[in-house]
């Protein structure tokens, strides 16, 4: 079972650092990274030249917002395309990380999409 869990990560990995490898954030133009938990959705703005986070949103920070992971991701997103818009950034680069640009993802690329920000 150890075996099956360590090339299941190895594979996530994998599929990370190549989408990762074509991807370069900048301050006009940011990487906006996903990170999704069993429960949770994160997103972040990064500037990968200066190596700082420029904003960041997760549903954590929502209240009172009711729905699935999947309505709850896309509000997520309109947070984020709010967040961006406010330090004046219209362009973004959506790394999707090792996650399928399917389901939460995706309603979370919709949020961001719908908030304004192009990509």
């Amino acid at each position: 079972m150890k075996d099956k869990n360590k090339a299941k990560n190895w594979r996530a990995l994998r599929r990370q650092r190549r989408t990762r490898a074509r991807i370069i954030g900048t301050a006009t133009k940011p990487r906006v990274s996903v990170f999704r938990s069993l429960t949770h959705i994160y997103v972040q703005a990064i500037d990968d030249i200066s190596k700082r986070t420029l904003a960041a949103a997760a549903d954590k920070e929502l209240k009172n917002v009711k729905g699935n992971k999947t309505d709850l991701a896309a509000k997520v997103g309109e947070a984020m395309g709010q967040k961006l818009k406010d330090k004046k950034i219209s362009e973004i680069i959506f790394d999707k990380g090792a996650y399928k640009y399917h389901g939460r993802v995706k309603s979370l690329a919709d949020g961001i999409r719908k908030a304004g920000i192009n990509f």
